[in-house]
């Protein structure tokens, strides 16, 4: 299939943009939806009979073979980070629909039917909520974040009914497990395992365990000139030196990583020395065992040094917390061998460090995921975020041999 369609369409789907000045489109804003609109006119294209569920997932219906084949879901994200790249989560939507396309073309069904789900909300960067849609869709919903506000207010309730969708509706959105033969996303690597190891494309073992914190920290504001070093109790002081310990303490846990992506200096100004600060931290692992090391060993630490410095700190968990999930093995075979029959050589193995809606849909049914190539480095949530045409085209291929040697599991 040409690689170089899946990306003209990657490239089409990014002017979709909550911003002109760079790639941004988030949850039920006027672009988010008009990529929705895309994604179903492609869908339909196809051959899929398409729906929008009461999350604004979009998903595309190809039946099987068989009336009451149960179904193979599909797919990935269509939101953004902000400034973030084109293929991110998109890739993963429109390579099933490109497979779906070939079989329909030549009049093909499986022994499963197919879903292909563009899910509507995964990175969560407009209301704070993390696997909204994939939750929805695993029937584990969390009704509370209906309140959560965007950046100007607008509460996620509103967002959705201005969208025609009715949030005492979500319930609905939930699939039947016993309809599921299993769930494939597949998804850039967004790091540079694949492109250090010169392979286009790779299986994932599992999927890293992670969690959020905001931490806050209080000190004394004081004037920049007036108060004696020895005196002060600088709250961000503190959090640069807490900053620095996130980054020692998950470089000492095997495999972990921890990050501090935002920090906020409340009512700073420069002739004031700080007295509050927010930062939040993001720790991630291989398996739940390792993520619990690395956290509890920032936590102390933290702890040390607000005692030291004499300043107070609050340490609140996030809405992100979700455990290490592995990938079934029965899955990762049959990937592994349309890789290989494609590529002409044993497909490479590797976990995922960040976290996808397949960790999501574990929950009800058998996951597996494909990684595919980065360049750039393997960057990722950046605009530098590229994949060849050659690679999309080869994913493509793997996906769809997949595809036609599926057989579902008892």
């Amino acid at each position: 299939m040409d690689g170089l369609e899946i990306l003209d369409r990657a490239e089409r789907l990014g002017r979709h943009s909550d911003s002109s000045e760079h790639y941004t489109r988030t949850f039920l804003t006027p672009a988010h939806r008009a990529a929705a609109a895309q994604l179903a006119d492609w869908m339909r294209e196809a051959g899929m009979a398409v729906r929008t569920d009461a999350v604004g997932n979009v998903i595309g219906r190809y039946e099987g073979a068989s009336e009451g084949a149960r179904t193979l879901v599909m797919g990935s994200h269509f939101d953004s980070v902000r400034n973030g790249g084109k293929y991110d989560g998109v890739l993963g939507i429109l390579v099933p629909i490109a497979c779906v396309h070939e079989l329909n073309s030549r009049g093909e069904r499986l022994e499963v039917a197919i879903e292909v789900v563009g899910f509507s909300d995964e990175e969560g960067a407009r209301f704070s909520t993390s696997f909204l849609s994939s939750r929805a869709l695993v029937g584990r919903f969390d009704s509370s974040v209906v309140g959560n506000q965007d950046a100007d207010g607008v509460t996620l309730a509103r967002a959705m009914r201005d969208a025609g969708l009715d949030p005492d509706e979500i319930r609905s959105a939930a699939l039947d497990p016993a309809t599921l033969a299993g769930f494939v996303e597949l998804h850039i690597e967004q790091g540079p395992v694949l492109l250090d190891a010169g392979e286009a494309l790779g299986v994932v073992t599992a999927i890293a365990s992670g969690i959020r914190y905001l931490v806050r920290v209080k000190g004394e504001a004081g004037h920049a000139g007036t108060v004696p070093m020895a005196r002060r109790r600088d709250a961000l002081a503190a959090a640069a030196e807490m900053v620095l310990a996130v980054e020692k303490q998950c470089a000492a846990v095997d495999s972990a990583v921890g990050t501090v992506g935002i920090l906020k200096v409340k009512d700073g100004t420069g002739n004031v020395i700080p007295g509050e600060v927010e930062f939040t931290v993001d720790i991630r692992a291989p398996d739940d065992a390792r993520r619990h090391e690395a956290e509890d060993a920032v936590v102390k630490q933290l702890e040390r040094v607000a005692k030291r410095r004499g300043v107070d700190m609050e340490v609140v968990r996030g809405p992100h917390d979700v455990a290490g999930v592995p990938c079934a093995p029965w899955l990762q075979e049959r990937l592994a061998e349309s890789i290989s029959r494609c590529v002409g050589h044993e497909a490479p193995r590797l976990p995922s460090g960040a976290g996808h809606d397949a960790m999501m849909l574990a929950n009800v049914t058998d996951v597996a995921m494909m990684f595919v190539r980065c360049g750039a480095g393997g960057v990722s949530h950046n605009p530098a975020e590229t994949v060849t045409s050659e690679d999309a085209g080869l994913a493509a291929a793997a996906l769809l041999d997949f595809l036609r040697n599926f057989e579902p599991r008892a």
